[in-house]
């Protein structure tokens, strides 16, 4: 089976959500999935979901560092660094045949602001395996994500309760 380039972008609710369905659909019909997350260490839900499918493998920060608005140079610096290994330890799964599904969630984000190896990511995207399924997570996709995308879903948000000054509430946001 052919796969395809999926992006989920803009700026509302939903974006995390909808590639951890797809995650959930493709391991659900045997598929090994990759499940790489940028920015995010926080603990969450879905991934106590995703222990108990056997064939899931999720990279990840193993504590927040925030925002990056807010981050120093160093801790910058620091997230880069690693950003740039979870990109090659999800490549080297599926150059290694040990991935049908790859989801990189907020490698927008990270690309936008220079927070790991663009032209690998670029790379990816000219040259992907043709079996491989990709999915793409972040805001303001860059026109170059688009074009190369078979799949473009545009989160919008309208309304959220953060706005109201309601904060993230487990379970539902995390």
């Amino acid at each position: 089976m052919r796969g395809l380039i999926h992006i989920y972008t803009g700026n509302g609710k939903g974006k995390t959500t909808a590639s951890i369905g797809l995650a959930v659909r493709a391991a659900g019909c045997g598929k090994k999935v990759v499940f790489v997350q940028f920015f995010k260490g926080r603990d969450c839900g879905e991934l106590h979901s995703f222990e108990e499918l056997p064939n899931v493998t999720v990279i990840r920060h193993s504590s927040s560092h925030g925002f990056y608005k807010n981050m120093s140079d160093e801790e910058k610096e620091l997230v880069r660094l690693e950003h740039d290994r979870f990109l090659s330890e999800a490549l080297e799964k599926v150059k290694n045949g040990e991935c049908d599904l790859l989801v990189l969630d907020e490698v927008i984000s990270a690309y936008v602001h220079g927070m790991l190896d663009r032209a690998a990511v670029d790379e990816l995207l000219s040259n992907k395996p043709e079996e491989l399924e990709l999915v793409l997570t972040g805001r303001n996709a860059p026109e170059s994500f688009i074009e190369a995308a078979d799949y473009v879903t545009e989160m919008k948000k309208i309304k959220h309760p953060f706005d109201k000054g309601i904060p993230a509430r487990k379970g539902v946001e995390f």
